[in-house]
């Protein structure tokens, strides 16, 4: 099964923890940075099996994996501060 890495470049900081978990070397780290002078992660797909270990692992969940079959393997949540404070029953001290 095929996979499709989206990184959101302009988020990105270039950490690289996506390229050290990657089992395929699909991504890398670009020689050029972007708005905020960072320099991205980027993927080619070349040989993504979409396991989503690369946006599992990203801790700013700028990667979102799809599989050929048209299907999400992960996307990370779209939640406001507000909203996720709310799950946990409001801020606390």
């Amino acid at each position: 099964m095929a996979g499709k890495i989206i990184i959101d470049t302009e988020r990105c900081k270039g950490c690289g923890l996506c390229v050290m978990v990657c089992p395929k070397s699909c991504i890398t780290i670009s020689e050029q940075s972007n708005k905020n002078g960072y320099f991205p992660a980027v993927s080619d797909n070349t040989g993504c099996t979409g396991c989503a270990m690369c946006a599992i692992i990203c801790p700013d969940a700028v990667i979102e994996v799809s599989r050929d079959d048209n299907t999400a393997a992960f996307e990370p949540a779209k939640k406001s501060k507000a909203d996720l404070l709310s799950l946990n029953g409001g801020p606390t001290g």
